[in-house]
């Protein structure tokens, strides 16, 4: 039987061309003796067809072990890959075009909200019953970009907590050398206010007119007043007098704006807007509306405060940050009182009429109840940017979202 495998190797090896592999000669013995352990798996050289037999065994087990291997490593593959997909196999050669599109959304903080983008050449509907509306969109492609209606302009019980960045870049504004708990001091202050925001969302029903008033001296002489007055909202920021002023300024004040060291007592029917630059200024409003404690900040600020505990409102750090950083774009080193209070009523009216803003017909910038011998100075502040926001203004009157009552 071993005669029959060294003649039929023989046979192939004459087959193949391998030369005088396998022949008679001592030459070839070795060669031969090289080759039978490869056939037979490293057997003996004279097991036959038994030594044949578990050549094949051999080799088939290898096949088997290989193939069984490949497909375990398949099998874990594809475990780990619904696992880190959530259990959904996606195909993407199956998918139409343009599909990546249709996942697309766009990513806001937390604190900002989400917008839905809404599909091309639809019809808006109005957000509101005036004439232009501020909330609707399709009107400016720089406006809609910007414009963020889900940031709440109030600071209340509910949205407490600001973000890291905020925090630290309102902070920064007026450093202190005593820090403060910020929960514990508004935890303290929501006890003495009602910490809750009064303003809606837009109604298609409703035209809330509001007329946000400046100081400008361009407002002396205008006689803006009736006009002023017939507004839902006015408003109103730092000093502000009206008595003798009510021709050109108007008489009726629904919000004034002001910081502890502009404060001043109010009607009980104004609502007081604290636009806080840090934590002491919480501690200081809490302060003036109980116990009277603070008496100085970095100038000396009102003990106590005469204004409506239901009407305060605090001005939220996050929108603070909002308008810097959206539409002031970080020139100044935060937005002016003024601009302020221009945003606020673009996030709570449908109708923004502004006056007393900018210089005077002369190009002086002074206010409108003193005369002012240094017309630039309250431009070139080096804290805002007035030419910026200037330009801001008038883009806005452009976009048709606010009416500007020049003044003269």
């Amino acid at each position: 039987m071993g005669g029959r495998f060294l003649s039929s190797t023989l046979h192939l090896d004459s087959r193949l061309g391998l030369g005088s592999w396998g022949r008679g000669s001592s030459k070839g013995a070795p060669r031969l003796a090289e080759l039978r352990p490869w056939l037979s798996g490293g057997g003996s050289t004279g097991g036959g067809s038994r030594a044949e037999k578990g050549g094949r065994v051999r080799c088939s087990r290898r096949v088997w072990v290989l193939l069984g291997s490949l497909v375990l490593l398949f099998l874990i593959s594809l475990f780990f890959s619904i696992s880190f997909h959530g259990w959904v196999i996606s195909f993407n050669y199956l998918e139409p075009l343009g599909w990546e599109e249709s996942r697309r959304v766009k990513l806001v903080p937390s604190y900002m909200g989400t917008q839905r983008l809404s599909p091309p050449n639809t019809i808006q509907q109005k957000t509101c019953a005036c004439p232009r509306c501020v909330g609707d969109l399709g009107v400016s492609d720089w406006f809609d970009k910007n414009y963020d209606p889900d940031i709440s302009p109030v600071w209340t019980k509910d949205n407490i907590q600001l973000p890291t960045d905020v925090y630290y870049w309102w902070v920064m504004l007026q450093p202190q050398f005593k820090p403060h708990s910020i929960k514990q001091v508004l935890q303290k202050l929501f006890q003495v206010i009602p910490g809750r925001s009064s303003y809606g969302s837009w109604d298609p029903r409703r035209c809330l007119r509001c007329a946000v008033v400046g100081n400008s001296g361009n407002l002396r002489g205008a006689r803006y007043g009736g006009i002023i007055n017939r507004h839902n909202y006015i408003m109103r920021m730092n000093k502000a007098p009206t008595v003798g002023y009510e021709d050109d300024v108007g008489n009726h004040t629904t919000h004034h704006f002001m910081y502890p060291e502009s404060a001043q007592n109010l009607a009980v029917n104004v609502s007081f807007v604290l636009v806080p630059f840090k934590t002491l200024d919480l501690v200081w409003i809490t302060s003036a509306l109980s116990t009277g404690q603070i008496r100085f900040t970095y100038a000396p600020v009102k003990q106590f405060l005469r204004v409506d505990r239901d009407k305060v409102q605090i001005f939220n750090p996050v929108f603070f940050k909002y308008i810097h950083e959206h539409w002031l774009k970080h020139n100044g080193r935060y937005p002016s009182t003024g601009m302020v209070v221009l945003f606020f009523a673009l996030h709570v009216c449908d109708e923004v009429n502004v006056f007393g803003f900018g210089a005077d017909d002369q190009g002086g910038w002074h206010h409108y109840w003193e005369n002012n011998n240094f017309p630039g100075e309250f431009k070139k502040t080096g804290v805002h940017n007035g030419d910026y926001e200037a330009q801001i203004i008038r883009l806005l009157a452009k976009a048709g979202k606010i009416t500007v009552f020049p003044g003269k």
